[in-house]
């Protein structure tokens, strides 16, 4: 087990000491994905893919993204705008940063062998497990929802023994009630929006609306992977929870996670998974910009744990317009990529924010 942890901790360093966000201009191994839904696996009639299949699962990514870009036109010309993007590019990283992989080392899934057949995500890495409630939700509301042809019926697999996740559109629903819902919720919305009578940029703002409400509502229900969480280090732990928590902050000015910003952005995220021993943000072989990344997630944690909740309740109240969520988008791109923005200035201005907008 030692020797297959120390290959799971080499993997990972070799492959994505820079962290590699894009592989040819799109998310890592997007040619290998399929658009075609017959290209995955049928049983009886039924649509059965293996969700803990990598391509399989950044298949759902492709055929989510083809079949509701003609629904996508506010977004902006050409098929690379949806803010669907961001979640195959989310899936990429976590791959070539090997944190799909078995986080306690006792199996070889998810560490890269070069094999596309053989590239498993592992159930017990917390990261797979939290994409998980943002790739198999959203596929199988998207088919109920009629997105993938009329009648089509899903039932997705799952490694023997694992027991912890739905694999129907009804036992998803049952078990979360809320993601499925708010999933039908953008879905239809997307539908309706080709008559909405609103401005384009109203229309963007609306569908943006209920693209992350329908995300945030995963990531609530992916509270259930917790208990993964405890194979890592305190440092990734660390850091899981803050990239939790800016995620807070990305939803609320409803971020447009197109293929290009949504690569920029995710872009600083550290390349490898965080050893007990990594000190952010002055690990030496991450680059400064992830350094910053890390230091930047960590401080918004902090101030809003120290302030009991209130710099995101503060956030979300500031973005109350579609003028102040522009706003916000531009102060976060600040904050990541600025290393001169004082922290201090994203406080008061945050708070003057809410105040106005009250």
């Amino acid at each position: 087990m030692r020797a297959l942890l120390c290959l799971l901790l080499s993997s990972a360093a070799v492959l994505c000491r820079a962290g590699v966000i894009l592989e040819n201009g799109g998310p890592i191994m997007w040619s290998h994905a399929t658009d075609q839904l017959t290209d995955l696996p049928i049983t009886e009639g039924v649509l059965t893919p293996d969700p803990w299949h990598y391509l399989h699962r950044m298949s759902f990514y492709r055929l989510l993204i083809a079949s509701t870009n003609p629904y996508m036109s506010s977004m902006g010309p050409g098929e690379n705008m949806s803010p669907i993007w961001g979640l195959p590019l989310q899936l990429g990283w976590m791959l070539s940063s090997g944190r799909l992989a078995d986080p306690t080392g006792s199996t070889a899934c998810g560490i890269p062998t070069g094999d596309t057949a053989d590239m498993c995500i592992s159930t017990s890495s917390w990261w797979g497990c939290v994409n998980y409630f943002n790739s198999a939700l959203p596929f199988l509301s998207a088919a109920k929802q009629g997105f993938m042809g009329d009648g089509v019926s899903v039932q997705l697999q799952v490694p023997a023994g694992v027991e912890e996740y739905c694999t129907t559109y009804d036992s998803c629903k049952a078990a979360f009630p809320d993601a499925i819902n708010n999933w039908d919720m953008f879905f239809q919305g997307l539908k309706e929006s080709t008559s909405s009578p609103l401005p384009e940029n109203e229309k963007q703002d609306a569908i943006l609306g209920l693209y992350w409400k329908a995300q945030t509502s995963s990531i609530a229900a992916s509270s259930t992977c917790i208990n993964k969480l405890g194979s890592y280090s305190s440092v990734e732990k660390n850091f899981a929870q803050s990239w939790l928590n800016a995620g807070e902050y990305v939803a609320a000015a409803r971020f447009q996670s197109s293929l290009d910003l949504a690569s920029q952005f995710m872009a600083p995220l550290p390349g490898r998974i965080l050893k007990e021993d990594d000190v952010p943000p002055n690990i030496p072989d991450l680059t400064a910009e992830e350094n910053h990344s890390l230091y930047i997630f960590s401080w918004m944690r902090s101030a809003d744990s120290f302030l009991g909740g209130t710099l995101v309740n503060l956030w979300r109240n500031a973005m109350c317009s579609v003028t102040t969520r522009e706003s916000g988008r531009e102060m976060l791109r600040q904050l990541l990529f600025n290393t001169e923005y004082a922290t201090s200035s994203f406080l008061t201005i945050v708070t003057s924010m809410s105040t106005s907008c009250a």
